[in-house]
């Protein structure tokens, strides 16, 4: 494999996985662990399963397709992938919002900066990444450097929490509990809405795509995942660790309790660390994404591609000065973005059987399989839990 195409699997791999870790990420896990404790291991383990049957087709469809996932749901059924770019864009931007939320909450317990200033600030970080020259270059390193910093922080806290290993993977496969809101909302805001599609339109824009490049195209997907997966253990070992010692999390802000928990004041600057780190990549895997679902929509967008995706940066961050942090959303938006991804990945399934979409590349029938248990077990639980959850308003 060249060098040029190994650093863009590695950085469509970082690009999917940073895009997933974001604030809503953190939120989600430290408060689904004091929730369900041990028994939650179960839930990231079925999710991981989930995302790589999801993510192993899609990438592969969009990739033996050679065009990005609007174009093939057009190819499948004209006028739907215009509504897929809308439903992604706009879901794209509203995440983006909580991103910059994120980034500017980073920079507050970092340096006791202003709300609005850290916003103002992380977004002008984000944007001098899309006006470089090698911007695609600049994105990787960018994604990947601050990707491995989180992890290796996360491992350091995750020691420093003393958590209970046998009884977390014991719990991981015989949960004393079992809800479907977690299972949805981490397959949900780790493959779900834009997030699904992030690292394979990175490698298209790298140029690696046709059935020649599936090889490598299967470990950049499952490479995503378990970079993922790697930091949502982390973090749910050191929640874990931290909980089974008594302490109870603060609602308002659970992600803060397990590092200052588990580490002091040092835990608590480092959890602004990887807060700025997290949000900041999934403010560039959002915008990047979700533009790459407008440019071939519009002859206009795909002239001005970067100035559509400081556009968008501008918007969200102008959006989260005006109206504050969207706290109370940030587990509630993985759920729903739980509810695009059965019909996207159908989509692609669909796509994967029409010659006029792959040519005479035969998509393997288990993946087929695979596939269609994650959309049918995805769809049913979105919708167990959008009507329990709605149950309980």
């Amino acid at each position: 494999m060249s060098g040029g195409r190994r650093r863009a699997l590695l950085g469509a791999a970082f690009l999917m996985a940073t895009s997933a870790i974001g604030p809503g990420f953190l939120t989600q896990t430290a408060l689904f662990t004091a929730q369900l404790g041990a028994s939650f291991g179960f839930a990231i383990l079925a999710s991981i399963l989930l995302d790589i049957g999801a993510q192993l087709n899609i990438w592969r469809i969009i990739a033996v397709a050679e065009r990005r996932a609007q174009d093939v749901a057009n190819a499948v059924l004209p006028g739907l992938g215009h509504a897929l770019a809308g439903a992604v864009a706009i879901g794209g931007l509203a995440f983006n919002i909580g991103n910059v939320a994120g980034c500017a909450l980073g920079l507050n317990v970092l340096f006791g900066a202003p709300l609005a200033v850290g916003a103002i600030l992380s977004a002008g970080v984000a944007i001098a990444l899309f006006v470089v020259r090698e911007v695609g270059r600049a994105m990787d390193r960018f994604t990947q450097l601050l990707g491995l910093l989180m992890i290796a922080l996360m491992a350091w806290v995750t020691i420093s929490s003393r958590p209970p290993l046998g009884e977390a993977v014991l719990r991981s496969v015989a949960p004393t509990e079992l809800r479907l809101l977690p299972i949805v909302t981490l397959v949900g805001g780790t493959v779900g809405g834009y997030i699904t599609f992030a690292g394979a339109h990175r490698l298209l824009d790298a140029g690696v795509s046709g059935v020649s490049a599936l090889p490598a195209v299967d470990r950049g997907a499952v490479s995503g995942i378990l970079l993922t997966a790697a930091m949502r253990v982390l973090l749910f070992l050191a929640a874990l660790g931290v909980v089974s010692h008594g302490v109870v999390l603060d609602p308002g802000n659970p992600a803060a309790s397990v590092f200052g928990s588990a580490a002091g004041q040092v835990g608590y600057r480092l959890f602004g660390v990887v807060m700025w780190s997290a949000a900041v990549t999934s403010v560039v895997g959002a915008s990047y994404t979700s533009v790459s679902f407008l440019r071939t929509l519009s002859a206009r967008i795909e002239r001005w591609q970067r100035g559509t995706i400081v556009a968008m940066i501008v918007t969200s961050t102008a959006i989260f000065l005006l109206v504050g942090r969207p706290v109370t959303v940030l587990v509630l938006v993985g759920a729903l973005n739980g509810l695009l991804l059965p019909v996207a990945l159908g989509v692609m399934l669909v796509a994967a059987h029409r010659r006029t979409v792959v040519g005479a590349y035969r998509h393997p029938p288990w993946l087929t399989v695979v596939g269609a248990l994650v959309v049918a077990a995805m769809a049913v639980m979105a919708v167990v839990t959008a009507a329990t959850e709605l149950g309980r308003l």
